[in-house]
């Protein structure tokens, strides 16, 4: 659907309950620390709504594992990110419900602990999405075969820049400015030469005039 195979699906969903959790995370540590049931009420929400999408994008990188080309070394990565992703899918989604379960019954000591999980389910995030950019900027997972070897090829051709670049324009503005200034040299030492003879000329005496006295 609009071109969206398994891979970018799973990209396109993963940015939502990376977002929601870790802000439900962190609104949650601030309701504890200031005691505001419209903050932890907002931080629920959002667990939700993270959990769930948390889910979502879970399975559809399930999907992808399937569909993209891949080899050993990329294998390897992979599951490490898939069984991360799980551990952090089943973290919040305990947190979830038992949050939803106790919510109106927590004590400051059930919530404190509460904290405790989420916070580890951020850090198992946080480790989740760091091998899935691995996976995309190291081993280019989720493009194809075909189109990594043209790719590929096309940067072997090089890249040059045009005349306009910034070292083109530096060299034309220095010679510019050298030839402009060269030119102008010459009226100058012209000039002087002039004024030279110039006073040369004005103080040349005569034959039979008197000597010039400082």
């Amino acid at each position: 659907m609009f071109g969206y195979d398994w891979p970018r699906v799973h990209a396109l969903l993963t940015a939502l309950p990376v977002a929601l959790l870790s802000l439900a995370v962190l609104i949650e540590l601030v309701s504890l620390l200031f005691k505001r049931e419209s903050l932890r009420r907002t931080g629920l929400l959002l667990l939700v709504i993270g959990a769930l999408g948390a889910a979502a994008a879970v399975g559809a990188g399930l999907k992808a594992e399937g569909v993209i080309d891949h080899g050993p070394a990329l294998h390897e990565v992979m599951e490490e990110h898939e069984e991360l992703a799980l551990i952090t899918l089943g973290i919040f989604a305990v947190l979830t419900i038992w949050r939803l379960a106790r919510e109106r019954r927590m004590g400051t000591g059930e919530r404190a602990l509460a904290l405790v999980v989420g916070l580890v389910g951020l850090g198992f995030l946080t480790n989740t999405g760091h091998h899935g950019g691995e996976l995309v900027f190291e081993h280019a997972a989720g493009v194809s075969n075909a189109t990594l070897q043209a790719e590929l090829a096309d940067r072997e051709k090089g890249h040059q820049h045009g005349a306009g670049t910034a070292d083109g324009h530096a060299d034309a503005h220095g010679d510019a400015h050298g030839d402009a200034h060269g030119d102008e040299a010459t009226p100058h030492a012209d000039s002087a030469h002039h004024h030279d003879s110039s006073v040369t000329d004005a103080h040349s005496h005569g034959p039979d005039a008197p000597p010039h006295r400082d």
